[in-house]
């Protein structure tokens, strides 16, 4: 209340006045009887500053000539003295016009694209979807309809579980959920889109010695320690329903489900040549600075890469205002700093430890994956153009994959 009363008196303008006389009290009790509002009163060395609003001040003169008081005005405070003082200077004031209608035009549109929560998809490649469903950085916010951009993008994308699409400011944010297990998820959708529940077989994704079997649904068709080839069913959804006699009269078909682990082999090969390109940085390094207004682009400097080879740091920053009025105004610098190649040979030293290196750095993600690594029969080989490490893996892994049961069309002819 009290900032909104304060943007009030300064709107309207008010005077800082000091009342100089031997009776003070005798010229505020006067003004508190005519209803004149005066505020801020101060003891100045024997005198009062205070303040009182414009039209307050006109109603004065009775007060002054009959308490024999002398008021100076020693501060005019507000908008229109502001502007009285600054009256010659119009190309100013039409500046100052001119600036704010064109921040109101630009809060009317979408000068930023915010995609949060996407791992798998990126950001080009959603604001490129995005784009060609129309949606693009400078269309107007009341053209961007969020309902419509949340159903594009679920009935585009299968992975994308949950869309939220919102206006803050001038920026559309638009927040995604990934599925983490996107192919039970987009099963299940359409089986249940479907109204039909079809069996599903384990098989063997790759040939192996399974170690481990634990089954949950549907019949086991291997046992650990049995040998196994690709195809080969491990695990049937084909459940088959028996007679008192023991005659199987027909199958209920499910899903399969087990955890299954087996022993693999698994070839690794990589290999890198001897001699290679080593890059020299030469100095002094190239900066230009640059101002991007919307689609157009500005160099300060001359933008040409003279240099045969070389690397580039382009840095951008955006002009906003708060934290959501975004403006089409960029700037930033683009570093060339150019270098010369020069051929270099690896020693062998070097050459086995990046290739060690390397294959550590398989056998870790190999690990992250829950695979388990019991027996490394990788060497490096070294020849005079070129080394290789190479050799196999034996590990245990999870192995199977699903596809329709194989008796289904045996089973429906034999109901006809």
């Amino acid at each position: 209340m009290e900032l909104l009363l304060s943007m009030l008196r300064y709107i309207k303008g008010y005077l800082k006045i000091r009342v100089i006389g031997y009776s003070p009290e005798r010229f505020l009790n006067a003004c508190s009887h005519r209803g004149i509002y005066i505020w801020g009163i101060t003891p100045v060395h024997g005198s009062y500053d205070m303040y009182v609003s414009v039209s307050g001040f006109r109603k004065l003169k009775p007060i002054i000539r009959k308490t024999g008081a002398k008021v100076v005005i020693t501060e005019r405070i507000g908008l229109p003295f502001y502007l009285f003082h600054y009256r010659r200077r119009r190309m100013f004031f039409a500046g100052a016009v001119f600036g704010i209608a064109l921040i109101y035009f630009l809060s009317l549109f979408v000068w930023s694209i915010d995609v949060r929560g996407n791992r798998k998809y990126t950001d080009e490649a959603l604001l490129t979807f995005l784009a060609e469903q129309g949606v693009t950085h400078g269309m107007r916010l009341s053209q961007v309809d969020c309902d419509r951009i949340v159903k594009d993008i679920r009935k585009s994308y299968d992975e994308i579980i949950w869309v939220s699409a919102s206006i803050e400011g001038c920026r559309l944010i638009v927040q995604i959920k990934e599925n983490e297990d996107s192919k039970d998820i987009v099963s299940t959708q359409k089986e249940a889109l479907e109204g039909i529940e079809e069996g599903r077989d384990i098989v063997a994704d790759q040939d192996g010695v399974i170690t481990k079997i634990i089954v949950r649904k549907g019949l086991p068709c291997v046992a650990e320690g049995e040998q196994v080839t690709k195809g080969q069913i491990l695990v049937t959804g084909a459940v088959p329903v028996v007679n008192d006699a023991g005659e199987t009269i027909g199958y209920h078909f499910q899903k399969a489900e087990a955890d299954i682990r087996a022993q693999i082999i698994i070839d690794y090969k990589n290999g890198c040549d001897l001699e290679y390109a080593k890059k020299q940085y030469l100095s002094p390094k190239k900066e230009e600075l640059y101002l991007r207004l919307g689609k157009h682009l500005f160099w300060l400097g001359n933008p040409k890469n003279q240099f045969e080879y070389s690397d580039e740091l382009t840095t951008v920053s955006q002009l906003r205002i708060g934290n959501y009025f975004y403006l089409p105004v960029f700037w930033g610098s683009r570093v060339t700093t150019p270098y010369i190649l020069e051929e270099t040979k690896y020693n062998k030293e070097a050459i086995q430890k990046s290739l060690s290196e390397e294959y550590h750095r398989f056998a870790d993600s190999l690990e992250k994956k829950g695979v388990e690594i019991i027996q490394n029969d990788v060497k490096i080989y070294t020849g005079p153009l070129q080394a290789q490490a190479k050799g196999t893996l034996t590990v245990i892994t999870d192995i199977g994959t699903e596809q329709p049961v194989s008796i289904a069309e045996d089973v429906a002819d034999g109901d006809d």
